[in-house]
């Protein structure tokens, strides 16, 4: 009997290592927007541009033209790009110090005017990178390099809710907070990916996926413990589900 590949590397998806530490999400968010590039037939057409972060080098992974941008301008740079090339798919690929801190003013301002790019957010709560300090989506309590007591809200506030936050401006078209928890979510995480996409390519406007992520170094844990702590530490913090569909708000 013939065999029948059910499985293979995306197209879009370069075969090269990645740098990435075991268990962390980035890799499995590269293959979703790998695949939903190769289904969308949109390889030749399509931009990513690279935060300044642990995906810093995304362009070594990805078999389509990437940019990589200044810490934080990643959605500026998107705006420029998009605006001289109409015609690309064009989207920003961020972690949450390049988005909610260094970022947040270019974040804020291009969902504000919603431009038709289509933003990924990889949020781990905590900077990889750099080795571990306190991100803006820290939780209450979670001990860091930076917060080796516990994020205190009292003097460092709480965690900074992208969605929410996003969603009280006119203009964005798409608001959703994924996580990567298991296999159920990672399906969550491409079909809202493609939605995205498919919206800019539509011509919709601004589209904004926020995926919790497993970052087994800093959240101090096993790989498959970081996979609970995604789905429920992060989760209770950073509710799942659609926050605007269609250019509409979806009622609480």
């Amino acid at each position: 009997m013939e065999e029948k590949a059910i499985y293979s590397r995306p197209d879009s998806l370069t075969d090269r290592p990645m740098h990435y530490c075991p268990g962390c999400g980035h890799g499995t968010v590269h293959k979703l927007i790998a695949e939903v590039v190769d289904e969308m037939g949109i390889r030749e057409k399509t931009i990513g541009i690279a935060p300044v972060g642990c995906a810093v080098l995304a362009y070594f992974y990805m078999r389509f033209d990437v940019m990589e941008a200044a810490h934080g301008r990643t959605p500026a740079v998107a705006t420029g790009v998009k605006r001289v090339l109409p015609d690309k798919l064009v989207f920003s690929y961020q972690g949450d110090g390049d988005l909610a801190a260094i970022g947040m003013a270019e974040t804020i301002h291009a969902a504000n005017r919603g431009e038709n790019i289509s933003v990924v957010f990889i949020n781990n709560a905590v900077y990889g990178m750099t080795g571990g300090q306190m991100a803006p989506t820290t939780l209450t309590g979670q001990k860091t390099a930076t917060s080796p007591g516990g994020r205190l809200v009292e003097t460092m506030g709480p965690p900074v809710k992208m969605c929410e936050l996003l969603n009280t401006l006119d203009r964005p078209y798409h608001i959703e907070r994924v996580a990567l928890d298991g296999p159920a979510g990672v399906r969550k995480a491409r079909k809202a990916i493609r939605t995205i996409f498919e919206a800019q390519r539509d011509g919709k406007g601004y589209g904004f996926v926020e995926v919790l992520s497993p970052c087994p170094t800093y959240q101090r844990c096993t790989p498959v413990e970081s996979l609970k702590f995604v789905g429920n530490d992060m989760a209770a913090t950073f509710p799942l589900g659609l926050f605007r569909r269609g250019g509409e708000r979806i009622d609480a």
